[in-house]
């Protein structure tokens, strides 16, 4: 059933939330479940978002545009430097920034620098507790409090995103305060990126589970074919850069095996997340360096505004 959306309601609210926070803190957990479907893809690792992330909440009262960011951190490369510019974009484009902090008893070091960077824009900040499933109500308390004592955020809402424990208040809060506006997108909407977009995605979250230390991060994703085949299986062609000969070997693996099982089950999720059956072929070339490499990082999508399209 498609979302209602009343365009003659003269209270109708609609805008912009950035989520923001240090890498695996949970927002691309956020983002999928306050969605119902799985846009950001998520792993254990931290870092594995790259790009900003538009998903789409439609209702009868309001439409809110989420926008997932990449990790706060201090960049070391290009690829980096791409990411956190994918950030400040998204600082710039937002009526509301969510900032994410994980329940414990005391605000971390890093967490309190850039959320002191996030209310120095002068916007309306809500902090977000995230993973109160993982530690006793009593140990939230302090964290609320020095929060609340140290920066004075407009809110400051408990969650666990993993259980959507929290969320309708959360959804509550942020209606409330976006600007007065009609929709800015069509009801069905979910998100404005091109499915070939997940679909490298999908792709680069299996490298992310089934490969550790330097291979998931040394590595991206292009869709060299996207072929959709009414009534046949769609045709789709990728190819995975790897920096170095050795991360292409590891990810060929003896006869192959290795780039197999990332096919099978980056098919599987493609499959479910196109709703139809496709043939996946995938490759693995190398270049150099590439997110050393300004004009590589550019020529993969990052820094972009709407990558994938």
């Amino acid at each position: 059933m498609k979302p209602y959306i009343d365009t003659e309601k003269k209270n109708f609210r609609a805008g912009y939330v950035s989520i923001f926070g240090k890498p695996n803190v949970g927002k691309s957990t956020l983002l999928n479940q306050l969605l119902g479907i799985k846009l950001s893809i998520v792993s254990p690792k931290p870092q594995t978002t790259r790009h900003r992330i538009i998903g789409i909440h439609s209702s009868a009262e309001a439409q809110i545009i989420f926008i997932d960011t990449p990790g706060m951190l201090t960049p070391r490369y290009y690829l980096q430097k791409a990411m956190m510019k994918a950030v400040h974009a998204a600082i710039a484009d937002a009526d509301i920034l969510l900032f994410m902090v994980e329940a414990g008893e005391s605000l971390q070091v890093r967490d309190a620098g850039y959320l002191q960077q996030i209310m120095e824009t002068q916007k309306p900040v809500l902090v977000v507790v995230n993973k109160i499933d993982r530690v006793k109500k009593q140990n939230i308390l302090p964290l609320i409090g020095e929060i609340g004592k140290n920066f004075a955020p407009e809110a400051i809402i408990p969650i666990s995103a993993l259980q959507a424990d929290g969320l309708d208040l959360l959804i509550t809060w942020i209606i409330r305060k976006l600007p007065l506006s009609p929709p800015y997108y069509p009801p069905e909407m979910l998100t404005e990126h091109p499915e070939r977009f997940f679909v490298a995605e999908i792709i680069r979250e299996q490298i992310f589970y089934q490969f550790s230390e330097e291979i998931p991060y040394s590595t991206t994703v292009v869709i060299d074919e996207y072929h959709e085949q009414k009534g046949r299986k769609d045709v789709i062609r990728a190819t995975i850069i790897a920096e170095r000969e050795s991360q292409k070997g590891i990810l060929i693996g003896k006869k192959g095996a290795a780039l197999k099982k990332i096919g099978a089950a980056a098919r599987k999720a493609i499959e479910v997340f196109l709703n139809r059956p496709v043939y996946l072929e995938l490759w693995v070339k190398v270049r150099e360096k590439w997110r050393k490499s300004d004009s590589a990082v550019r020529e993969y999508g990052y820094g972009a505004q709407n990558p994938g399209n």
